[in-house]
């Protein structure tokens, strides 16, 4: 098909090949665990496809797909949040004890400590990390997706990032003693 002599299949491909990187680091840090991020990159990417009247078929804006990627985890977090209370109460009944899943653990350590750090961030300072790092949006395009000031998108990247280096400085002079 194509609108205005574009091709929109060619369109579709070039879109996903610079965006898809970028939306499921997006996703990996929205969920902590692989599998499950990019079962939220396929939900995106199946509610962006049905937007195709609106958008005469051309590939979406990437503030558009990271809107649709945070509304799909927050109900997919509130749904796994009902579902693992209520896990926990019937194992808990069962066996007495509690259980949890381990997050997708990193090969390196450095990883899989920066990883931890930033999932400790609160939910505002992580997601505009996130946007900003791996998802290469500018904070006006930030603001735009969490329906915030760019001010303060910029504002949240960098309390993130202070907290960050706060915290892996005194996990170094730890380590290091």
């Amino acid at each position: 098909m194509s609108v205005s002599g574009i091709d929109l299949g060619e369109a579709w491909r070039e879109w996903l090949g610079e965006s898809a990187p970028r939306l499921l680091s997006y996703a990996r840090a929205r969920c902590n665990d692989v599998h499950e991020a990019e079962d939220l990159l396929q939900d995106a990417l199946i509610k962006l496809w049905g937007y195709q009247k609106e958008r005469e078929c051309r590939p979406p804006d990437l503030p558009l797909a990271f809107s649709v990627m945070r509304y799909l985890a927050l109900d997919r977090g509130r749904r796994k949040g009902r579902r693992e209370k209520r896990d926990r109460k019937i194992i808990q009944f069962q066996s007495g004890e509690d259980h949890w899943l381990d997050p997708t653990l990193e090969d390196a350590e450095e990883s899989k400590l920066l990883r931890k750090e930033v999932e400790e961030l609160p939910d505002k300072l992580r997601e505009a990390l996130t946007l900003k790092i791996w998802g290469g949006l500018t904070f006006a395009e930030i603001g735009s997706v969490l329906k915030i000031s760019h001010n303060t998108a910029a504002s949240r990247y960098r309390y993130a990032l202070e907290q960050l280096q706060k915290k892996l400085n005194y996990l170094q002079i730890i380590k290091n003693g």
